[in-house]
């Protein structure tokens, strides 16, 4: 009778084992029926709602070039020859971009269309419109292109960069190569990652970093979220060691820069004129404790002055080379990005407070920003 019992329990447990597997596997078919729809998935939703305001750019530039290679001709034969001549000849580029408004705005890399004479726009059904440049921004590489509104009928919706997180899907979409309509799929691999650890010291751009393949071509175009909308424009793609690590600008960044451009034609950066090399604990102890060092160093967290720039606003508030700035705008400074990242925030020609060590005394220096030179 007692084995019977033991059984007959048994038989319980196992069934209700059964109807709980059951109940897992319906609530995945539900979830797959919700990311799937008729036999497709999220991605080419995705791609559906972005991709007929993908467009192509084609550029080209009237360039100068010597009619041979003075450094090929053997030199009876340049004699013969005589003194070689420039000769004009037409130098062609190309990439991406997406169109943002009904206005027909293109959001594209200022590195794609800037200095040229020529811009053609290739639609996604095919169109091909003469683009106008409004305007471009060489420090966070975006540019802003005007086609004709009454050539095209769709353009994508831009969503909130600041909203990601690391492991977010991140989906690029472009025409690498010249291949038109490609599409590449990843994660979100890092976030805020500063472009001048990348070797780019004249850019101040914190980037999204994805796995999603970025290739030449792809500049300009954009990167998009699991809910189809502009996340990011792709701007560059690491080759050689570390490859298959593409990065992208925010998309709320690439907004207000958009909305600068469209309205002023360039976008002002204010400067100090200084260069700058992170100082923590470790790196002063072991400069103070080298017997031919000129200074001694605090040893703390900063932004450490390597250099003033003559003539810079900088120069002119008396700042020195050793100068360790702490706090700008009564903001704790810890590197020379924070730093950077007020600047960024300050306002042309107005007082910009700066807390400054020199020889172990904190003092106050007031600056002010001058637009930064050789943009225009």
């Amino acid at each position: 009778m007692k084995s019977l019992k033991i059984k007959f329990i048994n038989l319980i447990q196992i069934f209700i084992i059964i109807c709980f597997c059951l109940v897992n596997l319906s609530q995945t078919g539900e979830v797959l029926a919700f990311t799937s729809s008729e036999s497709h998935n999220f991605v080419s939703s995705a791609v559906k709602n972005v991709g007929p305001a993908v467009v192509k750019i084609d550029t080209e530039r009237l360039v100068e070039r010597q009619q041979f290679d003075p450094t090929l001709l053997d030199p009876l034969l340049r004699d013969l020859l005589g003194e070689q001549g420039i000769v004009p000849d037409r130098e062609r580029g190309q990439g991406s971009g997406v169109i943002i408004n009904k206005n027909g705005l293109v959001l594209t890399n200022a590195h794609v269309v800037e200095r040229v004479d020529d811009v053609s726009v290739t639609l996604a059904d095919g169109t091909i419109c003469d683009g106008q440049v409004l305007g471009t921004d060489s420090v966070t590489d975006l540019a802003l292109v005007k086609i004709d509104d009454s050539t095209y009928s769709s353009f994508a919706p831009l969503g909130n960069s600041e909203d990601l997180e690391v492991g977010d899907w991140a989906i690029a979409l472009g025409t690498p190569y010249g291949l038109e309509k490609t599409v590449t799929l990843g994660i979100v691999s890092s976030l805020h990652r500063d472009i001048n650890s990348l070797g780019f010291s004249d850019k101040r751009l914190d980037l999204i970093q994805t796995d999603a393949a970025i290739n030449p071509g792809n500049s300009g175009g954009p990167l998009i979220n699991s809910n189809g909308e502009v996340i990011g424009i792709n701007t560059l793609v690491r080759s050689g060691p570390g490859a298959g690590l593409g990065f992208a600008i925010p998309i709320n960044l690439a907004k207000s820069v958009s909305d600068q451009l469209l309205k002023n034609g360039e976008v002002i950066h204010p400067y100090l004129g200084v260069q700058l090399i992170s100082l923590n604990p470790r790196i002063a102890k072991e400069h103070n404790q080298d017997p031919n060092s000129l200074v001694q160093l605090p040893e703390r967290n900063g932004a450490l002055i390597q250099s003033v720039i003559p003539n810079s606003p900088a120069e002119k508030a008396g700042l020195r080379r050793g100068d360790l700035v702490i706090a700008a705008e009564n903001i704790s400074i810890e590197e020379p990005k924070a730093l950077l990242d007020e600047v960024e925030k300050a306002q042309i020609g107005k007082v910009f407070l700066l807390n400054v060590l020199r020889d172990n005394k904190e003092i106050q220096i007031n600056i002010k920003p001058e637009p930064l030179p050789g943009l225009t």
